[in-house]
């Protein structure tokens, strides 16, 4: 099996401050991620390195066969799907749904003079489709709701048919009900075989959708525990990265965490 990404001894500096601190990490075709770590664990600079948007001070990032640093960048990037908050705060409130998720065929936010073929037009309709926000497609984003907008950032983000989706923190800013939905749209993107490569960063164990098969538990920018989720995601690595004692449930594919004592 190829790995479609592989971090060797990186690390992330800013001035004094070590964000990443000698991180190991492949990522295998067919692997679904999920990253998990408290605020400033490092795991939204983890993202970056993956979606080719940050270079290590230390170390090496390889990408989809490629070593990040000797190669173009502008190429590899319409390979990897994200999401992120930065990138929906990006994204025009004018602009037509169908629009949002067609403009990254050319890898850029807010459409402008560039042409689509009928085939770009009908992915993006499939796509709208298949995360179940088609009635949306004439709608403009900036009257959306959180949830519809996290469901348009996806469909946006398969547009490319990429060979690696970064999901960052998709369920943040929902209610209960939006996120329940969004994690059961998940679930149906995570248990599909033919979906690309994921890694999904959250806070909460409860948004881990059925179908990720691997974790990496991250604190103050070292791992402190890797590998498949069954054997990882426990309640002794969970309170090591949270620093206070948890109890961990995982009963039909979802999975809870609470304080103990």
């Amino acid at each position: 099996m190829a790995s479609v990404a592989e971090l060797a001894g990186v690390t992330v500096r800013r001035g004094d401050a070590v964000l990443l601190d000698s991180i190991s990490l492949i990522v295998d075709e067919g692997e679904r991620w999920v990253v998990i770590g408290p605020n400033g664990a490092g795991k939204t600079t983890l993202l970056q390195l993956l979606s080719a948007q940050m270079y290590p001070s230390d170390g090496v990032v390889g990408l989809l066969g490629e070593v990040v640093g000797a190669v173009d960048i502008f190429e590899l990037r319409p390979r990897i799907g994200l999401t992120s908050s930065a990138l929906a705060h990006r994204i025009p409130d004018h602009e037509t749904v169908r629009d949002v998720v067609l403009s990254a065929a050319y890898a850029i936010v807010g459409r402008w003079r560039e042409e689509y073929d009928e085939y770009d037009v009908a992915r993006a309709d499939e796509l709208l489709a298949s995360l179940r926000v088609d009635h949306l497609a004439d709608r403009t984003f900036g009257t959306l709701s959180e949830g519809e907008r996290k469901r348009v950032q996806i469909a946006r983000s398969l547009m490319t048919d990429p060979e690696l989706l970064l999901l960052d923190e998709p369920a943040g800013g929902l209610d209960l009900a939006g996120r329940e939905a969004l994690v059961q749209t998940l679930s149906d993107l995570c248990l599909d075989p033919d979906s690309p490569a994921t890694v999904l960063v959250t806070h909460h164990v409860e948004e881990i959708p059925d179908g990720i098969t691997h974790c990496l538990l991250l604190d103050h920018g070292r791992v402190v525990a890797e590998g498949p989720i069954e054997q990882t995601l426990t309640a002794a690595n969970l309170s090591a990265a949270f620093g206070l004692p948890l109890e961990v449930g995982h009963v039909d594919g979802r999975w809870s965490a609470r304080g103990v004592g």
